[in-house]
C-alpha cells in the first residue's frame, strides 16, 4: 500500500535560495517542455526527449532532473486525456474543456519536482538529506517529522520524493511501501451513513455531527470576505496567514472520525460497508444557496481515509450502492419516498417504526456490505457433473 510521508527542510539561507531557484528553473523548461508537446501533439515520452532533452542539459539540468521533467510533463497530459475522456473538464465543446484543450499546460514556479536516489539521499539518524539543485549538491539539510514518520520513511521509504515550495517553506514528500494487514473473516459489518448534517453515522451508535465544522466554515468564509473587501497591506497579510487553515482543520476532523470509525470496527471484529459516492456532485442539483456547503462537503476525503486506514489495520470494507438506502426501511424492507419525513426523522408506513433518518441508513448499508461480501466471499464456479 502506498502511502505518503511529508517532511518538512530546515535549509540555511544559502541552501535555501538554491532550492528556490531550481523549482523556479525546473518549472520554467517544463513550461518549455509542455509548449514542444503541445506543438508536436503530445508525443510519446521517447520522442519528447528526442526533441527536448539536449537544450534541458544545455540549461544546466542534470540528466535524471532532466529526464524527470520530461516525464512530468508527459504525466500532465496522460492526467488531462484520462480527465477529458472521463468527461471531468465538461462535455464536448464545453467553455471549460475547449479551454484546457486548446492551450499548452503550464506549472506554477513553485509546482512540485520529483527525485529519485540519484538526486536525493536520507541521512535518518541525523534527520538530514543530500540533495540535487542547479547550484550543485547540498548536503546536510535538516528535516522535521514526527517519530513516527520517520520510522516508516526508515523502514518503507521506496521511489521517489517531491520536492515542493509552500508559502516559502520547502516539504519533502515521500513515497512509502508498507505492507497492509492481512484481512480477518468479519463477524457483521459496520455500516457508514455520510452527510452534511451529520458527516458519519454508523450503524452502531457513533455519530460525528456537522454542526460544529459548517459553524467554522461560516465564520472562516465571513472572515475572509471581510479582509478581502479591506484591501490593505495588512489584511493581505492576514489572509496570508490563514491560507489553507480550513483545508488543514476539514482534514484534520475527518482524520478523527475515519480513525473513530476504523478502531471500532477493529476492535468489534467488524467490516466496514461504505457507500459509493463517486460522481455525486455531478448527478445532484441544488439551490444557489446550498451549493457552497454542498461542494465543500469533503465525503471522498473521508472515504479515502477511511479505506487507507482499514487496509493498515486488517479491516475488511466494502462498498454498496446508497440508491435508497435512506427511503427504506431496516426492519421491514419497505421502501417509500414519504418515509423520509424530515432530514432527521424517518417514520416507516409499513410497520410504523421511528427511527433517526441517518442512522436508518447506515443500517442498510450495513446490511447491503454484508450481502456484498457474502457473494464476493462464495465460489461462482459451476460444480464438476
Amino acid at each position: 500500500m502506498k502511502v505518503v510521508v511529508q517532511v518538512k527542510l530546515m535549509p540555511e539561507a544559502e541552501a535555501a535560495a538554491a532550492l528556490r531557484s531550481t523549482l523556479r528553473t525546473v518549472n520554467d523548461l517544463a513550461c518549455w517542455v509542455s509548449r514542444v508537446a503541445f506543438a508536436r501533439g503530445v508525443p510519446r515520452e521517447y520522442e519528447l526527449r528526442q526533441h527536448t532533452y539536449a537544450h534541458l542539459k544545455a540549461e544546466g539540468l542534470g540528466a535524471q532532473a532532466a529526464q524527470h521533467v520530461i516525464k512530468k510533463v508527459r504525466d500532465a497530459y496522460t492526467t488531462l486525456h484520462a480527465n477529458l475522456r472521463a468527461g471531468h473538464l465538461g462535455k464536448p465543446r464545453s467553455r471549460r474543456r475547449v479551454k484546457a484543450e486548446s492551450k499548452p499546460i503550464a506549472f506554477r514556479s513553485e509546482a512540485a519536482q520529483p527525485y529519485d536516489d540519484r538526486c536525493l539521499s536520507w541521512q535518518y539518524d541525523q534527520q538530514t538529506v543530500s540533495i540535487w539543485t542547479t547550484a550543485g549538491r547540498i548536503k546536510n539539510v535538516r528535516f522535521a517529522c514526527s517519530g513516527d514518520a520517520l520510522k516508516t520513511l526508515r523502514d518503507y521509504r521506496k521511489g521517489e520524493s517531491d520536492l515542493i515550495e509552500r508559502d516559502g517553506v520547502f516539504y519533502l514528500i515521500a513515497t512509502c511501501d508498507v505492507p497492509e494487514a492481512e484481512a480477518y473473516e468479519p463477524d457483521g459489518f459496520i455500516g457508514v451513513d455520510l452527510g452534511i448534517v451529520n458527516i458519519a453515522t454508523t450503524s452502531t451508535g457513533y455519530q460525528a455531527a456537522g454542526r460544529g465544522l459548517g459553524r467554522y466554515r461560516k465564520r472562516q468564509l465571513a472572515l475572509r470576505a471581510k479582509l478581502q473587501k479591506k484591501r490593505t497591506k495588512s489584511a493581505k497579510r492576514r489572509l496570508k496567514e490563514r491560507s489553507r487553515r480550513e483545508t488543514r482543520h476539514v482534514k484534520n476532523t475527518n482524520h478523527i472520525i475515519a480513525k473513530t470509525i476504523v478502531t471500532e470496527a477493529e476492535r468489534t471484529s467488524a467490516g466496514i460497508s461504505l457507500e459509493e459516492l463517486k460522481g455525486i456532485r455531478q448527478r445532484v442539483r441544488l439551490r444557489k444557496p446550498q451549493r457552497v456547503t454542498f461542494h465543500s462537503w469533503a465525503f471522498a476525503q473521508l472515504g479515502d481515509l477511511i479505506v487507507y486506514k482499514a487496509r493498515r489495520a486488517g479491516v475488511p470494507l466494502v462498498f454498496v450502492d446508497p440508491a435508497y438506502t435512506s427511503q427504506t426501511c431496516a426492519e421491514c424492507g419497505h421502501v417509500d419516498k414519504r418515509n423520509r419525513v424530515d432530514q432527521g426523522l424517518f417514520i416507516c408506513r409499513g410497520c410504523g417504526v421511528v427511527a433517526h433518518a441517518d442512522r436508518n441508513a447506515s443500517h442498510n448499508i450495513a446490511a447491503r456490505g454484508a450481502a456484498v461480501w457474502t457473494a464476493g466471499r462464495e465460489s461462482r464456479v459451476p460444480a464438476t457433473p
